[in-house]
């Protein structure tokens, strides 16, 4: 058989280290000429943010940061940026700081520096996300690619643990949705699956101790390898209907990924029983669908999207939006119908086993 694909790789660096968040902060400014960074978080990380701010003039500070980036709250941080001048941007803490920052670097070309709080996985893509009048609209810039990544066990060993299995989830989707998305091919698969491997014994360990450090090492190394898999292969079925049940309906962003992602590898299951069996194996499973299904239950996840927020009356306008956003690639061909009926299947929690 002949293999024949286009692949790019994003240059990032990475700095990964237990116990060593500030040093390397403060590395990897250096590295970068910057002296004046805008904080972006950095509120379950005080002692980092503190070192930090001893070291460098920090031009200022973003406290507050809000789930799915309100453009509201974006036009505000890249005003505040230019206004102080700032010349890089450290973002500490989930997805939403992270995402806040590369809205930032996206408008103004400065370079980032992330420092993951969770498992959001954002720290490695170069994919944006913005919400206005409840629509979140998302695209691809190589600006806003963080230029490190600094990843220490310790600022995610403090998180509730149902926010570390959500989060953790949400990061295997990203490993999952990557195998079947647009620009999908041998080497994002090979990091996916690796990811995979790193993500389904690490959330494991994690639900049964969640101050197990190496296990938090263990999902950061997955979500790392995952988020890379989705910046090359592209965003797929999934994440286009997790980002119209975030933007329009406001659910939370981890849980709606830990709940969403059986029901879409269960959709695609017969049209990619290659990707279907890749997923089985990492989760030692016999069917991937229903292997992702049991683990969402084994630690702890959300058991519909019903529990979450999402009512019935919520299905069709959802159903409508994700199929226009979901691309032509999908391995099954999509209509709003059979989103819907997808996403009616979610709102219940129906057992994928049988």
């Amino acid at each position: 058989m002949e293999i024949r694909f286009d692949h790019t790789t994003l240059g990032q660096r990475v700095l990964f280290g237990t116990g060593a968040a500030a040093a390397n902060i403060a590395a990897a400014l250096h590295d970068l000429g910057a002296t004046r960074p805008l904080l972006v978080g950095g509120s379950h990380a005080a002692k980092v943010v503190d070192q930090v701010s001893d070291e460098f003039a920090v031009a200022g500070r973003i406290g507050e940061v809000v789930q799915h980036v309100p453009a509201e709250r974006a036009r505000e941080a890249v005003a505040l940026a230019q206004e102080v001048g700032a010349d890089s941007v450290v973002a500490i803490g989930g997805g939403s700081a992270t995402g806040l920052a590369k809205i930032v670097a996206r408008d103004t070309g400065l370079p980032v520096v992330a420092v993951p709080t969770t498992f959001s996985g954002s720290e490695a893509t170069d994919i944006w996300g913005m919400t206005k009048d409840e629509r979140k609209t998302t695209g691809t810039d190589l600006r806003v690619l963080p230029r490190v990544a600094v990843y220490d066990a310790t600022l995610t060993s403090g998180l509730p643990t149902d926010l570390a299995v959500h989060s953790g989830l949400n990061a295997l989707a990203h490993a999952v949705d990557s195998l079947w998305a647009p620009r999908a091919d041998p080497i994002n698969r090979a990091m996916a699956g690796e990811g995979m491997r790193a993500l389904v014994p690490g959330l494991r360990g994690l639900r049964g101790d969640p101050e197990d450090v190496r296990a938090h090492e263990q999902v950061l190394y997955g979500t790392y390898l995952s988020g890379v898999a989705l910046a090359s292969a592209g965003a797929g079925m999934h994440h286009k209907i997790c980002h119209v049940l975030g933007g329009t309906f406001n659910l939370p962003h981890a849980a709606t990924h830990a709940v969403v992602l059986p029901y879409v590898a269960a959709y695609n299951a017969e049209a990619d029983p290659a990707s279907d069996a890749r997923i089985a194996e990492a989760l030692g499973a016999p069917q991937g669908a229903a292997g992702l299904w049991d683990l969402a239950r084994e630690v702890g996840a959300p058991g519909s999207l019903g529990e979450i927020g999402l009512t019935k009356d919520d299905v069709d306008l959802a159903a409508e939006l994700a199929t226009a956003a979901i691309p032509e690639s999908n391995p099954e061909p999509v209509s709003r119908a059979s989103v819907a009926a997808l996403l009616r299947s979610a709102l219940r929690g129906d057992d994928l086993r049988r």
